[in-house]
């Protein structure tokens, strides 16, 4: 896995999204000079890293707010497993993007589509925190079943202005 280096522009994208329920398309560059974003590709959305991973940025979303961030979901399965996911495990009124076709294009652009098994074609879980300028101020990528560490991620976010 090649992740980008910090410093560089994230890649554009746009993928069709679930917004608290609701069916609708997200644009990366939209939230260019308005928010942080915090980036967070994983492998699946039944596996239970992802579950506690997405469900720990429902509860703390106030805390991403005061941080001016966003955080957005992207995983590889379609927008109708997602919307089955998210019924079981939330409501998220954060976007959560399928990247289902192409299949894992924007994972491959952000160099996290895995290319050898074990699960070859799914994302790697990753986040990225795409500062408000379209930059890439942060990139880890972690275990398939790891969470990351959300109190870390918001340290770093409560020191970006």
């Amino acid at each position: 896995m090649n992740l980008l280096s910090v410093g560089e522009l994230a890649p554009d994208f746009e993928l069709p999204a679930l917004i608290g329920g609701v069916k609708r398309r997200f644009r990366l560059s939209s939230q260019r000079g308005k928010k942080n974003v915090l980036l967070a590709f994983h492998p699946s959305n039944w596996s239970e890293a992802s579950r506690t991973q997405f469900t720990a940025y429902q509860a703390e979303a106030e805390k991403l707010r005061t941080r001016k961030t966003v955080a957005v979901s992207v995983g590889v399965d379609s927008i109708v497993n997602t919307t089955a996911w998210e019924r079981e495990i939330g409501p998220l009124d954060f976007p959560m993007c399928s990247d289902f076709w192409p299949h894992g294009e924007v994972c491959s652009l952000f160099g996290v589509l895995r290319q050898e098994e074990p699960s070859r074609g799914a994302s790697d879980r990753a986040i990225y925190v795409v500062d408000q300028h379209g930059k890439i101020v942060f990139g880890e990528s972690y275990g398939l079943e790891d969470v990351p560490n959300l109190d870390a991620t918001l340290d770093f976010l409560s020191g970006l202005s």
